[in-house]
């Protein structure tokens, strides 16, 4: 289905495009392509490209590069265009704008300047990657792509490892190895999803534990765009003779709210669940 003209007021559009599968664009993605006055990309071939596929001619609209290299030059002319009122669309080269992408400048100064700054949402590896890794996706860090020397990328692991979020990273094929033994390094052996190629022919979800991450990467070496997914820190179990223990030793010297406070924070547990336990050892002492 080809795209249809409509009337946009002018501003600056964002433009989510497939990471993989070019049927993956949203219908209202393809609208604002077909409609927009000015078009911008990170890389001008894949949105002509993708644009070909869904039978949107470019006709005489300007279609600007706009990357982390040119943006300083670039950004000028589309805040020109801007300012006469102009509708704008810029595309990433895969996947939404903004994530691991040069648009964040951009978006601040046009929403700085007072226009309209929207987007068209879509298709982005990090959601994608959550979906398929099999992990808890209630709380999530994205932490984009780790430094690619050794020293910096454990200095930058070391940060994450108490984080209680699910660790999102992207990686490129020839680090991934030395990522993910850095990451068993520090984190330990977590549970952990390798996936690569996502949407796309050899999409290939890797399920298994840091160590056997690693035993398989160098077994066979991937290829393609990889998200890494790595389980949260998780909290020892807690001993309850262990925990009863610490509540007396702690009531014989100071009062119950402060027993109660003292042993839950060494403990690493809720207040309340302490506090109603040493409540009833308490009472079963007197």
């Amino acid at each position: 289905m080809n795209a249809k003209t409509v009337k946009l007021v002018g501003g600056l559009y964002f433009i989510a495009t497939p990471i993989g599968t070019a049927r993956d664009i949203t219908l209202r993605a393809l609208d604002i392509l077909a409609s927009a006055e000015v078009l911008a990309a990170e890389d001008t071939r894949s949105l002509r490209r993708l644009m070909d596929i869904h039978g949107i001619p470019l006709g005489d609209r300007p279609l600007l590069s706009y990357h982390d290299h040119n943006g300083e030059r670039t950004r000028p002319k589309l805040m020109q265009f801007l300012a006469q009122g102009r509708s704008v669309a810029y595309a990433s080269e895969a996947g939404t704008p903004m994530i691991a992408d040069p648009g964040y400048d951009l978006s601040k100064e046009a929403a700085e300047a007072g226009y309209l700054v929207t987007s068209a949402p879509g298709p982005t590896a990090i959601a994608t990657a959550l979906t398929l890794a099999g992990l808890p996706t209630d709380k999530f860090l994205f932490a984009g792509f780790l430094p690619s020397t050794k020293t910096a990328r454990v200095s930058a692991i070391e940060a994450l490892k108490d984080v209680p979020a699910t660790l999102v990273f992207y990686e490129s094929p020839k680090r991934v190895g030395k990522m993910l033994s850095d990451c068993l390094t520090v984190l330990g052996d977590r549970p952990a999803a390798m996936c690569r190629e996502l949407t796309k022919k050899f999409e290939e979800v890797r399920r298994a534990s840091l160590s056997e991450l690693v035993t398989s990467v160098n077994e066979a070496p991937p290829k393609g765009e990889i998200v890494v997914v790595i389980d949260r820190a998780r909290k020892a179990a807690v001993n309850v003779s262990d925990l009863e223990a610490d509540l007396r030793e702690a009531l014989t010297q100071m009062s119950l709210k402060d027993a109660s406070e003292m042993v839950a924070g060494a403990h690493g547990m809720a207040r309340r669940k302490v506090y109603q336990m040493a409540l009833a050892l308490d009472r079963t002492d007197e």
